[in-house]
C-alpha cells in the first residue's frame, strides 16, 4: 500500500468500496495490533459477508484521499434500528479523531432513514476495548450480551 501522510484536519468521507480500492481496504486490517485483531473481523471477511447479506451497507472510511478505515451496517429499512456491524480505523490512523468523525457520518446516514430510532452495536470487553470510544459518542450499554460482546445503543433522534 502506498504510504500517505494524512493530518488530523483531513476531510473524512465514507466511500463505496470498488474493484480498484478493495485491496487497499482489505490491507487496512493488517495494521491493527494483535489485541485489536481479536476484537474485529478482517475487512476482507466483512466485505465477503456483505455480499451475501441483502441488508449490509458498507463503506471505506477516507481521510482526504487515503483509505483509513472500514464501516459496515446491518440496515433493514423494515426495522426501527440500525446495527453497527463492523467499524475499524487502521492502526497508524488511530488517535487522530477520524473514528469519531466517521461514526458521526454513519449516525447521519442512519438518521436519514425514516424508521431508524436508534443505532445498536457491540464490542468485545477486554483491555483497550472500544467501550470508552462509544460512550464518548453517546452509546450506553443495554445490559445485554451478544455471545461474548457487550451490546450498546444510542438514540438517533
Amino acid at each position: 500500500m502506498e504510504e500517505r501522510t494524512v493530518g488530523p484536519d483531513a476531510v473524512i468521507t465514507l466511500r463505496e468500496v470498488t474493484a480498484e480500492t478493495v485491496g487497499q481496504v482489505c490491507k487496512l486490517s493488517d495494521t491493527l495490533s494483535d489485541p485489536q485483531k481479536k476484537m474485529v473481523a478482517p475487512n476482507a471477511y466483512s466485505i465477503a459477508q456483505a455480499y451475501f447479506e441483502k441488508h449490509a451497507w458498507f463503506r471505506a472510511v477516507y481521510a482526504d484521499d487515503a483509505p483509513v478505515g472500514f464501516v459496515m451496517l446491518y440496515d433493514d429499512a423494515e426495522k426501527d434500528h440500525v446495527y453497527l456491524w463492523r467499524f475499524m480505523i487502521a492502526g497508524e490512523h488511530q488517535g487522530r479523531g477520524y473514528g469519531r468523525r466517521a461514526l458521526e457520518l454513519v449516525l447521519e446516514h442512519a438518521r436519514r432513514r425514516h424508521n431508524a430510532r436508534e443505532i445498536t452495536a457491540s464490542y468485545v470487553p477486554m483491555e483497550g476495548d472500544a467501550g470508552p470510544f462509544y460512550r464518548k459518542l453517546g452509546f450506553e450499554p443495554t445490559g445485554e450480551m451478544e455471545g461474548e460482546e457487550v451490546v450498546i445503543r444510542r438514540p438517533l433522534r
